[in-house]
């Protein structure tokens, strides 16, 4: 018997706030309500445990597909704080020589929702019976380009069953489920690495070619190893996975210059076998020195390669394409350590530096808190998968800050029903409130897809979210807001301030009426001035003359900046981009 670790990471709302003080209970597996802890742990200031070791079959057993060998063990894992839904993962997998990370995000406590949730871990894909996987395929409509995008809707079932729901997850945790439910982490990086790619490949096959979307299903990919690939919700990943996620997650395997990611076809090799990949295989070509690309195109020939995306949806910046470290300076930098001075805010054990634009000792010492904090090498460096978790991590707490001046603006709680249906084709300040409310509740769950902007208009988006809200919340899915969803949403929504304002900055108000051409006055001036500071590094955004007055200059340097930060590019000034533009200023 050999050991292997496991540590906890306890959050909220999409990674943007940590729950300090959680408290962590490890069990050997099914003695969660019977058995004494063999630990209690207390998440520190970031939401992180201690790694604990525990017992693991010997690593040998992972590395050979052996029949009837199941070569990790299990433990039940329990996490309990003050006003959360406590919640129990059962059946954790710890692999000998890996760190386990199991990460829970929490939800707030909710009339008539159970005080526990309890998920179990299913067997793993490659201990299990065999199934095969990826059946189907064709090509469908096909979009302009490829783009890496923050979220993925999974649907954790057949394509047709209905019993069961979605999650939304992003695109980087989706991959790091897979490949932990996929593979073995035991296994060498080449052969880790190679896998990757093809399941990094096949979901973006999916989202490019809008497989499921054209046919009319409102997710990208579902959880069946009959129709895509395995994910499991809830599930814990491993360490070194994560961290090679983190380093090619926009990096996708392409066959003869077609512009589609390849689909990757794989299998397992040994249960059951396929004209693809062979995952066992992979294995054994690592050990003879195979590189990865070269994994790849011994099972598809030498007409495939790795192109790396050119865009990343939900982006501030996209990476400069050189390593920032200590004596670096410049633009990038300052926006490093202005991102990472606003995520402190959320994240206390990251300290606060100067925003000069010069990598020094402070700077250094940042990033390694931050690296430490997200499960990353901590050397101190921002290379790409640290500039990428940095960029991630800043657009989900100021998307919370967001949500509490939005609140404060729509005095969220004391709103009344209307009075009538709100359904697609709906507008006004009706809809306006519930999509304040469904933003918030996006944030907090992964079963609600984020809806984009505030504008009043009751769209397939709001729909979409409005119906995911209601199966989540035991409502008929039917996506109109009637007095039964007006008062779950304001609901749901009271429970979750308390977390909203947390992840608050204090932003300046809103005007309560747009700003566009023809607009002047001291709300105007307020953002000129503010768009020339937040120019000087985002340089796409053009200057302006700080006049009160606002002309074309003004709208065109507002375009600039919707566009930088995933707005809706009107050049108009309403409470999305206000409350983006001072977010972003306040951060500088």
């Amino acid at each position: 018997m050999s050991t292997g670790s496991l540590r906890v990471e306890v959050y909220v709302a999409r990674e943007a706030l940590p729950v300090p003080g959680a408290q962590v209970e490890i069990y050997q597996a099914g003695e969660w309500q019977t058995g004494t802890p063999l630990a209690r742990l207390t998440a520190d200031s970031s939401g992180q445990t201690e790694a604990v070791q525990l017992n693991a079959p010997n690593v040998e057993l992972s590395l050979y597909p052996y029949d009837g060998v199941i070569p990790y063990s299990t433990y039940d894992v329990v996490v309990r704080s003050s006003g959360y839904q406590s919640q129990v993962i059962l059946k954790v997998q710890v692999f000998a020589g890996v760190e386990a990370l199991q990460q829970i995000e929490l939800v707030p406590i909710q009339e008539r929702q159970p005080d526990t949730a309890v998920f179990e871990v299913p067997i793993h894909h490659l201990a299990g019976p065999g199934q095969p996987n990826l059946t189907e395929y064709a090509n469908t409509r096909i979009l302009s380009k490829v783009v890496i995008p923050q979220y993925v809707t999974v649907h954790l079932g057949r394509p047709s069953d209905t019993s069961v729901g979605d999650v939304t997850v992003s695109f980087r945790n989706y991959i790091k489920n897979v490949a932990s439910s996929e593979i073995y982490p035991t296994w060498p990086e080449n052969a880790l690495r190679a896998n990757i790619y093809c399941q990094i490949s096949l979901v973006l096959n999916r989202i490019f070619t809008e497989w499921y979307r054209s046919r009319g299903y409102n997710f990208d990919i579902t959880s069946s190893t009959s129709y895509d690939q395995a994910f499991v919700n809830n599930r814990d990943i491993f360490s070194n996975i994560s961290k090679i996620v983190d380093q090619i997650f926009d990096t996708y395997i392409q066959k003869n210059n077609f512009t589609e990611p390849f689909y990757a076809e794989y299998c397992d090799g040994k249960s059951v076998t396929c004209a693809g990949l062979k995952q066992w295989g992979t294995v054994t070509l690592a050990n003879q020195g195979y590189s990865p690309l070269g994994i790849l195109r011994y099972y598809y020939g030498d007409g495939v390669s790795l192109v790396q995306a050119t865009e990343i949806s939900g982006t501030p910046q996209s990476y400069p394409g050189t390593l920032l470290r200590r004596g670096s300076s410049g633009a990038a930098v300052r926006v490093i350590q202005q991102q990472l001075n606003r995520i402190a805010k959320n994240y206390p054990a990251i300290p606060k530096v100067t925003v000069d634009g010069i990598f020094g000792t402070a700077t250094e010492n940042a990033v390694k808190a931050f690296q430490k904090a997200f499960n990353l090498t901590q050397d101190g460096i921002v290379g790409k998968a640290t500039w990428y978790k940095i960029s991630y991590i800043y657009v989900s707490v100021t998307r919370l800050a967001q949500l509490s001046s939005e609140g404060s603006m729509l005095t969220p709680v004391a709103g009344e029903y209307p009075g009538y249906p709100l359904r697609v084709g709906s507008t006004g300040e009706a809809v306006e409130q519930l999509q304040v409310w469904l933003r918030a509740a996006g944030s907090f769950y992964e079963s609600i897809p984020q809806i984009g902007a505030v504008d009043g208009i009751f769209g397939t988006a709001t729909e979409n979210a409005v119906k995911a809200f209601q199966r989540t919340f035991n409502l008929t899915a039917d996506g109109i807001v009637g007095p039964a969803t007006w008062r779950q949403l304001q609901s749901v929504y009271r429970n979750l301030e308390d977390d909203i304002d947390a992840g608050a900055s204090g932003l300046p108000a809103y005007p309560g009426q747009l700003l566009k051409v023809g607009s002047r006055g001291e709300s105007v001036r307020t953002m000129q001035n503010y768009l020339n500071t937040i120019g000087r590094v985002y340089t796409s955004i053009p200057a302006v003359t700080v006049d009160g007055i606002y002309g074309n200059a003004t709208a065109n340097a507002v375009r600039a900046f919707q566009r930088l930060f995933g707005l809706g590019v009107d050049g108009i000034i309403g409470p999305a981009t206000w409350n983006r533009i001072v977010g972003v200023y306040q951060s500088i």
